[in-house]
């Protein structure tokens, strides 16, 4: 009764957005779409039908659970559920170190419990169809199945997407699967904690138990020891920017301790061997231009306080979900993710990094729409440039946020991942070659060019800083006059 029910509810939600749907594919049709020329029929109904969905009306945990729903396990992939059991205190104070020396001194945030961490091994599982069940067996065994299928030594940390308060492992596996079939390598996804119940920096400390626990495995683990240079850290969107503020966390540590005690041992901080992100969030503060320029082309609606020019002047309008248990929080904050004064600090908003922080970096993948977040991807891709290390990107007209994942099959989306493997081979190799450009593949792959990153985004770094600051700071006047009043109305 329960899967009839959500059939039934999803069969109404479609049909009363028809008329949508049929206004967008008669002006499609006859050329009059705000699109034409950078979106195929396909892409744009697609865009408009999820930007449909995306209204803020339910409250925080019922959009969360939604975002969740777990789709279940068949066909060709190997799902092993594990849990990493939980390290000591060392691990979240590497991280409050790395915070310390990259910050300010203002910044604010809430200390967060150290926890185990869940996840997924995700691999191909070749010889079955589409509809095959996973096998009723236990996850050490179906963890050992997945292995025999894997032909490269290297491993994917992934970290999914969802704007850090939404999603899953459970909601990446078709991708994932897709990912360790054309790579040969498994995939661990991690569960990590969501906002706003665990704000910054428990996804962080998440992230970094578990990049050493694939290194050395604690006791009991199904994997064997992972060489650092032989993993990958890939993420989409909020996983794009966990695996960049994970990146700049290994580099501040190895400059200022270059060990941490991990179950009992003392280990070095080691770095990856490349970093890929997917529509990578690297802004928190929502400031640089394209996300009101390209939100035509986007299913997200992420302008700054929901105008297209911010007034400074007025108070920053927040979330404008409905009160539950979750959210607003006590005492209050403007953003789900972290306190309004951490939102400029380089492991909230990564392009707040200077390029000579990025020194040392392992070779970096990044992969754009000209979407909301296309101007952030670009700065973090330029910067991390500036600093000596080899930086490739790639970005798609009129593509949407997370295009590849969503379009997988398409011509599009195919050009999408033959990026990603071709670079995850090159990093499984040891052969990734000297890269500083931007490759821009036009409407339906009719063209491509090559833009050097100092000349992909006219957003200079003096105007991205200016951006930064003003954004943050106009949060900030907000949230310190919400927790007046919430003072105020505590002593009543």
């Amino acid at each position: 009764m329960g899967a009839l029910k959500q059939a039934v509810t999803r069969l109404k939600m479609l049909l009363i957005r028809v008329p949508l749907l049929l206004k967008t594919l008669i002006l499609h049709g006859i050329h009059m779409s705000p699109v034409s020329g950078k979106q195929d029929l396909r892409t744009e109904l697609l865009t408009v039908l999820i930007r449909s969905f995306v209204t803020g009306e339910d409250t925080i945990l019922k959009t969360q659970k939604g975002s969740m729903r777990d789709p279940g396990i068949q066909g060709p992939m190997w799902i092993s559920k594990v849990t990493l059991p939980q390290p000591e205190f060392d691990v979240r104070d590497a991280v409050l170190r790395a915070i310390e020396e990259l910050g300010n001194g203002q910044e604010t945030f809430h200390l967060p419990a150290i926890a185990a961490v869940e996840g997924e091994w995700t691999g191909w599982r070749s010889g079955v169809g589409k509809k095959a069940p996973q096998p009723d067996i236990s996850e050490e065994e179906k963890y050992h199945n997945l292995r025999k299928e894997v032909t490269s030594d290297m491993t994917i940390l992934y970290f999914h997407g969802g704007a850090y308060f939404l999603m899953d492992p459970c909601t990446h596996r078709i991708p994932l699967a897709h990912i360790s079939r054309q790579t040969g390598a498994p995939v661990f996804s991690v569960r990590y904690r969501l906002a706003p119940q665990n704000p910054f920096p428990a996804a962080l400390v998440d992230a970094l138990t578990a990049y050493f626990s694939l290194i050395h495995p604690p006791e009991g683990s199904l994997h064997e020891p992972v060489p650092a240079n032989k993993i990958v850290l890939a993420g989409d969107s909020a996983g794009g920017n966990l695996s960049f503020v994970l990146l700049q966390t290994l580099l501040t540590l190895r400059r200022v301790s270059r060990s941490v005690r991990f179950h009992g041992k003392d280990i070095d901080i080691e770095l990856p061997g490349g970093v890929v992100g997917i529509s990578p969030w690297c802004d928190v503060t929502l400031s640089m231009p394209s996300i009101v320029k390209n939100r035509q082309f986007d299913y997200m609606d992420i302008r700054p306080g929901r105008v297209d020019e911010p007034d400074f002047s007025i108070p920053f309008k927040s979330h404008p979900f409905p009160s539950d248990a979750a959210w607003p929080v006590s005492p209050p904050r403007v953003d789900l993710f972290c306190n309004a004064n951490a939102m400029s600090h380089p492991l909230v908003s990564p392009i707040a990094a200077k390029s000579e922080l990025w020194k040392d970096s392992p070779p970096v993948f990044i992969s754009v729409g000209e979407e909301c977040l296309t101007d952030e991807g670009l700065i973090l891709a330029r910067r991390i440039h500036q600093a000596g290390t080899s930086v490739a990107a790639q970005m798609f007209e009129g593509m949407p946020h997370c295009h590849g994942i969503l379009m997988i099959s398409t011509p599009t989306g195919k050009k999408f991942w033959d990026g990603i493997f071709g670079f995850c081979r090159d990093v499984d190799q040891g052969q990734v070659t000297r890269s500083g450009n931007l490759r821009h593949h036009g409407f339906k792959l009719r063209s491509e060019r090559e833009i050097p990153l100092e000349k992909a985004c006219d957003v200079g770094d003096e105007e991205v800083e200016e951006r930064l600051r003003k954004h943050t700071g106009w949060r900030l006047d907000t949230e310190i006059e919400m927790q007046r009043e919430w003072r105020e109305r505590s002593r009543l």
